[in-house]
């Protein structure tokens, strides 16, 4: 009779643990959608990606499980998490990536594009077909930018608020620059031609100039690199050449804090020394 009423205690038990548990996944998975999905839809669909909801969270959930895998094959269960735990930020990780990298493009392209506009406002055409015959042009993303802005301003919306629009859009701050000199010329008169030439003349400095950076700072980002992956070689080296040596580290505890040590100092260095040569022109 005891075993019975143990054992219906214990499957009750079970029940209500399994009850909550659910409730929490589902309220968890619901957050996820609302947040990390819908944030993540909308800045692909504005990089004109257009993903299923469906097709990201399967993305996210291969990338934990492979990620997971793969730690647990190299070291264990401590790597396993800490690869499940990359997996989930992973592919948001990546649309940060090809954001920056997309924004990059784009402001490349805009000193060209100014210029162009600025030529063809003083061969008589409107604001709006110098637009968009730079757009038919253009390579993406500049030219589904402006492609998207010449269709918002055909469908009625004010041609001021598509520019502010696509400013805000791809998050560029010479692009916001170039909105609001724009619109203020628009609206109090002036010489927009003229404007644009200037834009794009100091475009082509700053960016003169922050190549000229680059080429100075080159060596400290090297070094940056090599000090970060030295010890990750170090010990892939140490690991094929004396196992024994290496074992020991990843069967008890005070190997994984030491490892953990490792990584945090090692990315710690390897951030400050970012810091240091990154120069804001």
């Amino acid at each position: 009779m005891l075993g019975w009423v143990a054992f219906l205690l214990t499957a009750a038990a079970v029940f209500l643990v399994a009850s909550v548990a659910s409730s929490v996944l589902r309220s968890a998975l619901a957050q996820y959608r609302a947040r990390y999905l819908a944030r993540s839809l909308r800045d692909l669909s504005d990089m004109f990606l257009f993903v299923e909801p469906d097709q990201l969270l399967l993305l996210n959930v291969a990338a934990m499980v492979l990620l997971a895998v793969l730690g647990l094959w190299i070291g264990g269960p401590f790597v396993c998490a800490f690869g499940a735990a990359l997996g989930f930020f992973a592919p948001l990780f990546g649309v940060r990536v090809y954001r920056r990298r997309r924004l990059a493009r784009f402001e490349g392209q805009l000193a060209d594009a100014l210029q162009q506009i600025a030529n063809a406002l003083r061969a008589g055409l409107t604001f709006a077909k110098a637009v968009e015959q730079v757009a038919s042009r253009a390579a993406p993303p500049l030219g589904q930018e402006l492609g998207l802005y010449v269709k918002e301003v055909r469908l009625g919306v004010h041609a001021d608020e598509a520019l502010s629009a696509m400013a805000r859009r791809v998050g560029s701050q010479d692009l916001e620059l170039v909105a609001v000199s724009a619109n203020l010329v628009r609206q109090m008169g002036g010489n927009l031609a003229e404007m644009f030439e200037t834009i794009a003349a100091t475009l082509r400095e700053r960016f003169r100039l922050e190549g000229k950076i680059r080429a100075l700072t080159s060596q400290g980002r090297l070094q940056g690199t090599i000090v970060a992956a030295l010890p990750l070689c170090l010990g892939a080296f140490l690991d094929s050449y004396r196992p024994d040596l290496m074992r020991p580290m990843f069967e008890h505890a005070y190997g994984y804090v030491l490892v953990a040590a490792i990584v945090l100092l090692q990315a710690t260095g390897f951030v400050l020394i970012r810091r240091i040569v990154a120069v804001e022109v």
